[in-house]
């Protein structure tokens, strides 16, 4: 277990890898990790993630309260303790502001189309959570239906957050999402990704496991969705959420299409 010491240097060197790879701006971001059962690290606000220090790491317990620093912890602290009341599992959160991949967050698009072995094997596929109000409560609930299932959420007009069993695995996978992201746009813009086949996507479910990742990914937790309900702009629409910007004509479409893909895969 790493000290309390290591463990802010090493939310420095994240900061400053976030800051570096353009994922974040100015004071931008945030970032905490689990001290202990009853303390967590965290980020201080109005600083950028670039140029912190050991010293202005702030500590606070599991209700927020803070124990020690010289500055103010983190004004989205009350999302990552969110997290780490329903994710027991969860030892580091990162929240920043990826570009390629705020630019499908700010669209309301989903990262779900299976490109690439290594996000479907790491991530499955990536929700966006509805907008809240960014340092509210009302951003840490709009968050709970997504983590269940999920260890990377776009926030829709607000940038992206991972979870890990560490810093470095949380920061890992926010490299994976951008690089997804990116790969996803260019693809498009050469005519459309070509999606693996899903023969191909249950051999890497089987990889999955035999790696002995937690079984977070959809294809693998019974309960989670394999895929999300998108419009035709591929525009996700929340379970449960009438959406007044959808037409009858296009969501009697977008009903069809879906009801179609289910009677294909019971066929097949």
């Amino acid at each position: 277990m790493p000290s309390e010491f290591e463990l802010r240097r090493a939310i420095c060197d994240i900061g400053r890898r976030i800051w570096t790879r353009g994922f974040v701006a100015a004071n931008d971001g945030n970032i905490s990790v689990k001290l202990d059962d009853n303390h967590l690290l965290t980020t201080p606000t109005g600083v950028s993630k670039g140029f912190m220090t050991p010293d202005m790491i702030i500590k606070v317990d599991r209700q927020g309260k803070k124990i020690s620093g010289r500055l103010e912890p983190s004004s989205e602290l009350k999302m990552h303790l969110a997290v780490y009341e329903m994710r027991p599992d969860v030892n580091s959160v990162v929240h920043a502001h990826p570009p390629h991949a705020t630019a499908f967050a700010v669209t309301g698009m989903p990262i779900y189309k299976p490109i690439m072995p290594e996000v479907i094997i790491s991530l499955g596929w990536i929700p966006v959570a509805p907008y809240g109000t960014p340092s509210t409560e009302e951003l840490a609930e709009t968050i709970r239906d997504h983590l269940g299932c999920h260890d990377a959420v776009l926030l829709e007009n607000h940038g992206a957050l991972t979870v890990g069993t560490d810093l470095t695995n949380a920061y890992f996978k926010m490299e994976t999402i951008e690089l997804t992201a990116q790969i996803s746009l260019i693809a498009r813009m050469l005519g459309g990704e070509r999606e693996i086949s899903p023969e191909n996507v249950d051999k890497l479910i089987e990889v999955r496991k035999k790696m002995g990742i937690r079984g977070r990914h959809p294809a693998v937790t019974e309960s989670c969705p394999s895929s999300p309900l998108v419009d035709e702009e591929g525009r996700m629409i929340a379970s449960g959420q009438s959406d007044s910007r959808i037409s009858d004509e296009r969501l009697v479409r977008i009903i069809t299409k879906v009801t179609q893909e289910v009677l294909a895969a019971i066929d097949g």
